[in-house]
């Protein structure tokens, strides 16, 4: 059965990197990053908002499209509106694909720390984006995880992953055990 995987989480918890991860171990695997998308829209800066209404958007066609041709679609996402979870598990339920919802956890220290170097290394240019359109330096990111955080005790269905500092292969591993793939 095809997966819709909501792989949720604040910055720099390493949403992305275990989308990508997941894309090349499942043949067809949509690494669907609205952040991505975002960035393909004309002129986004000027209405960074706007751009990302449109970007979600586009990304539920483009999910609902890809789970009815067979494939998995993974989302590295953070989402602390709950009508945006909502409509994904819609489209999941639309297509007759299975719906995961999967919260990755870590401590706020590391993940200002992996923030700061990630941005520094600036090898992802959605990295460097989230840098720049973040109000209030740490204190801003440090709210993001807040807000996360509130929203994990709303989500009884949703499964939560504790990330392994520095081994991403470790909580890759976990990742695949809630999937059921291994």
């Amino acid at each position: 059965m095809t997966r819709l995987i909501l792989l949720n989480g604040a910055p720099a918890v390493g949403k992305s990197t275990l989308a990508r991860r997941y894309a090349e171990d499942h043949p067809f695997a949509f690494r669907l990053d609205i952040d991505q998308i975002r960035r393909m829209l004309g002129r986004w800066r000027e209405d960074p908002n706007r751009a990302g209404v449109l970007a979600r958007s586009l990304a539920f066609a483009a999910a609902g499209a890809h789970l009815e041709s067979g494939h998995d679609v993974v989302v590295p996402q953070l989402a602390v509106r709950i009508e945006f979870i909502e409509r994904l598990a819609a489209i999941a339920a639309e297509a007759d694909a299975e719906f995961h919802e999967v919260f990755l956890l870590d401590e706020g220290a590391n993940i200002v720390r992996r923030f700061a170097e990630r941005t520094e290394l600036a090898a992802d240019p959605t990295h460097v984006d989230a840098h720049e359109t973040l109000a209030e330096g740490n204190a801003g990111l440090l709210a993001y995880v807040d807000r996360f955080a509130a929203l994990v005790p709303q989500r009884p269905d949703a499964v939560s992953i504790e990330c392994v500092p520095g081994d991403i292969d470790a909580t890759y591993q976990r990742l695949l055990e809630v999937l059921g793939d291994r």
